[in-house]
């Protein structure tokens, strides 16, 4: 049975953090709903109320797109190893990029990535838990360093390039403002 809780409890707090992986769900103005898996060292619990995750570049921007025009935005943690669990966190998300005050203390808190993209905070509004019965068991392996080697690889200005020249658009054909 599902349970709600205002914030984040200590047991949620360790539950998270011992997470390979998490997804990110956001809603845009009008198209398809964006869900996205995220991984590597990008998620820092900042307090019971506020979780922060650093997003990398990728193939697409979905989520800068959705929260400029809607705030809503939904976390799920889901055990995939030994005890069933599914974790939701829902909030109102803000955004940090390079260009904006206060990135150089925030990107602080996480590795050197030369794909770092945004820094988005949720502030927590609702967490809910469920049982997480149906979710299959599967061995984490390790994290793929595709996406590090090849930002590092090209450096951080081709990033940028790519930016520009790949993630303009979202999927429902809105501008997004680069990064």
């Amino acid at each position: 049975m599902a349970e709600r809780f205002p914030g984040l409890e200590a047991d949620h707090q360790r539950f998270i953090q011992a997470q390979h992986m998490f997804f990110v769900a956001t809603v845009p103005r009008h198209g398809p709903v964006n869900l996205s898996p995220k991984g590597m060292d990008t998620l820092r619990i900042v307090d019971d109320k506020t979780i922060s995750w650093l997003n990398l570049t990728g193939s697409g921007n979905e989520t800068a797109a959705d929260i400029r025009v809607d705030p809503r935005m939904t976390l799920m943690f889901c055990s995939f190893e030994r005890h069933p669990l599914i974790m939701r966190v829902y909030g109102k998300a803000t955004v940090t990029t390079e260009d904006d005050a206060g990135w150089e203390a925030k990107v602080a808190a996480f590795p050197s990535y030369a794909g770092a993209r945004q820094l988005f905070e949720l502030a927590i509004d609702l967490v809910q838990t469920s049982c997480g019965f149906a979710v299959p068991l599967y061995e984490f392996v390790g994290e793929r360093s595709t996406l590090y080697d090849w930002s590092e690889k090209i450096g951080r200005e081709k990033v940028r390039e790519y930016w520009h020249n790949r993630n303009r658009v979202a999927l429902n054909g809105d501008d997004i403002v680069a990064p």
